[in-house]
């Protein structure tokens, strides 16, 4: 009866920390990567959980039980990789060992999660969860601190928010009351976690680099971010504009659709600067320009439209603007009325218009992204192309494709056969040697 004890892994800690590839199989071969994954991280619990593995191996040794105990390791990519990873390496232990039985040891909820997959391939007799036991008392929580206050993101992320208001509090307190100043230290505190949890610094730290190395490298994008960014604060300004003039606006919609419709014209108008800066940094580049970058500024220009006109829709129906009036003109001898375009009927020419020109930018993408793929192989043919040549100059020997027509005489008369280049030479061959 052979039982085999399997140590999960779904995070691959132990690959990761020590660099071995799972599944780790064997006394001597787990006992070594104890040793490994104790040197690598002293503090991991996966240290327990391969001495817990040997511990029951060993005990079924003792009871005269064949025992196969194994680490197996999941994938860091996502957990569907890490769950697919877990079941092959099992189906190869279970198709080399035939154990009858399994006994699982774990230490967390996450390795926890991997048992079901085990009992799908072979019978489960014990799941063992390893619980390390901490040391509670005075001397345990002074290393604890000790090692929390050596962190210095640690101690600035926590101690001096902490700090901070301990020290505002009471000053706020005596000026404008303890309530209020509960009030403004905990919206102090809120923003700050919000900034930490969106990541808010990381980003700025990254917006500044790339701005820098931008203004290093001489790229044309930061002067049309600078011309985008002031053509934003045009739309802004139009937009609260146009807000003012309304009389007397009830509500929050026809305010919000009146700022919308002065002020997506200036943000479409930004929108297309910055992508045209970011086309001419790709045009000048080495590197072929990317169909995206194509299609970006046809997909603004079809989004304004869209959002424009939907604007538009809802103000006509209130009768803040006034109709889409075609005024009259003549064309030839002939004149044309005015016409008045109705509310749908404008609704309906912003979206076609809209949907019209991203199928034309994806269009013009789709063909510059065509003409990029059909260059490749030309330079592949004629570097392929050149490579019989070079080996004949070389010296080296001649195929049967590059053979010339006036080496075939020489070879006849040197070797005294007839070696058949067409279906008339071939069938000439044999009447000579019988003659």
């Amino acid at each position: 009866m052979t039982t085999l004890v399997v140590c999960l892994d779904r995070t691959d800690d132990v690959g990761r920390k020590t660099g071995l590839q799972s599944p780790v199989v064997g006394w001597e071969a787990v006992r070594a990567l104890v040793t490994d994954v104790g040197l690598a991280d002293p503090e991991d619990s996966g240290v327990n959980t391969l001495l817990e593995g040997l511990r029951v191996a060993q005990d079924l040794r003792d009871e005269n039980e064949e025992a196969v105990v194994a680490v197996v390791s999941g994938d860091r990519e996502s957990m569907v990789s890490a769950d697919r990873a877990v079941a092959r390496q099992l189906d190869d232990l279970i198709a080399e060992h035939d154990p009858e039985s399994a006994i699982v040891v774990i230490d967390s909820a996450e390795d926890e999660r991997l048992v079901p997959i085990v009992e799908s391939r072979v019978r489960v007799d014990s799941v063992d969860r390893v619980v390390v036991r901490q040391a509670r008392d005075i001397e345990s929580t002074y290393y604890l601190l000790k090692q929390f206050l050596a962190d210095e993101e640690l101690r600035q992320t926590v101690l001096v928010p902490l700090g901070l208001t301990l020290l505002v509090f009471p000053i706020l307190a005596m000026r404008i009351g303890a309530a209020e100043g509960a009030a403004a230290i905990t919206t102090v505190i809120g923003l700050f976690l919000l900034y930490k949890g969106f990541s808010i610094d990381e980003i700025v730290t990254g917006l500044a680099r790339r701005t820098r190395e931008s203004l290093y490298s001489g790229q044309v994008s930061v002067v049309t971010y600078v011309v985008a960014a002031g053509l934003t604060l045009v739309g802004l300004f139009a937009g609260g504009l146009g807000v003012s003039n309304l009389d007397d606006p009830a509500g929050v919609v026809i305010p919000t659709m009146q700022f919308v419709f002065n002020s997506v014209p200036w943000f479409a108008m930004a929108a297309l600067t910055a992508s045209a800066g970011r086309l001419l940094d790709e045009a000048i580049g080495e590197d072929p320009v990317r169909s995206s970058y194509l299609n970006l500024p046809f997909i603004v220009v079809a989004v304004g439209l869209v959002i424009r006109g939907f604007a538009a829709y809802f103000l006509e129906q209130q009768g803040v603007i006034d109709p889409l009036v075609v005024p009259t003109r003549v064309l030839g001898p002939l004149p044309t009325e005015g016409i008045t375009v109705a509310t749908g009927e404008r609704l309906a020419l912003y979206v076609v218009s809209a949907i019209v020109i991203s199928l034309v930018g994806a269009r013009i993408a789709a063909t510059v992204a065509t003409t990029g793929d059909d260059t490749e192989p030309v330079d592949g043919g004629e570097e392929s192309g050149s490579g019989p040549e070079s080996e004949i100059t070389d010296g080296g020997p001649e195929t049967s494709g590059n053979r010339s027509s006036d080496s075939t005489p020489e070879r006849d008369d040197a070797d005294g056969t007839h070696e058949s280049t067409s279906p008339l030479e071939s069938d000439t061959a044999p009447s000579e040697s019988t003659r």
